[in-house]
């Protein structure tokens, strides 16, 4: 349903790569990660998929249909995006916030309050207690539960996440990782989903992406990256979590 083919990103005119000849493909409902540290290309994949960055070479399609041929904003519409930094309008209650699209695409009033009390029920926060509210009256958590209803508004077949729980503590990300499991279940949307950490992509990732100063390293499931990995990259990037989970229990002895 999501496929890149040979996808580069240039913006020096070819100095350097953000990106450099990616090649993988996300098939209907299933969650794909793209892990890998801060400035290894995975944000700019991101952007190239909904257009708000464009290739410099390759193609992209998203439901079979290359997205240079498609109108950027329409395009935008049907790809719910969430990010680290949530975005939210501050001048916008929740209820606006996460009915802009369904406004933007013409929906009715009567129809756009359903859906987002229908969202807002099942992100854990109660319509009557939170569609009146500003965004600057709600915690962190409860705000990044906002941007993912508001990704969700216009029923998106599929779902682009930048760091969404980057932001948050410990126990507010767990909370929201479980979350999102859930949803996967319920709803079956196409996923792709960036982070860095490493226990966050086993945890979501039906397959990973792993990406290191732009260029792919490997792209697996869980199971054979953890059992075979491809590269020394890989290799030590799996094997620091390890052996510090290994020392943490040699402490806790």
């Amino acid at each position: 349903m999501i496929q890149l083919r040979g996808v580069s990103k240039t913006f020096d005119g070819g100095t350097s790569y953000a990106v450099k000849d990616l090649s993988f493909q996300v098939e209907a409902g299933e969650t794909v990660v793209l892990l890998g540290s801060s400035g290894c290309g995975k944000t700019t994949t991101l952007k190239m998929i909904n257009r708000l960055v464009e290739p410099t070479h390759g193609h992209i399609e998203v439901g079979g249909e290359d997205v240079m041929n498609q109108d950027p904003a329409l395009l935008r519409r049907r790809i719910g995006y969430v990010f680290q930094g949530i975005g939210l309008f501050p001048h916008m209650t929740i209820e606006q916030n996460v009915g802009l699209v369904p406004r933007l695409l013409g929906w009715s009033a009567r129809k756009r309050g359903e859906r987002v009390r229908e969202l807002l029920r099942l992100v854990g926060l109660a319509p009557e207690d939170y569609a009146d509210r500003f965004s600057e009256a709600l915690s962190g958590g409860q705000q990044q539960r906002v941007g993912v209803a508001r990704a969700l508004a216009a029923d998106p077949a599929y779902l682009l996440m930048d760091e969404p729980f980057g932001a948050l503590d410990a126990l507010t990300r767990e909370a929201l990782q479980q979350e999102l499991l859930g949803l996967k279940k319920k709803l079956e949307k196409t996923i792709i989903f960036v982070t860095h950490d490493i226990f966050e992509a086993l945890l979501l990732g039906d397959r990973i992406v792993i990406l290191h100063q732009g260029n792919v390293q490997q792209i697996g499931t869980k199971k054979e990256i953890l059992s075979a990995p491809a590269t020394p990259f890989v290799r030590d990037l799996f094997g620091k979590p390890a052996k510090q989970l290994a020392d943490f229990k040699d402490i806790l002895k």
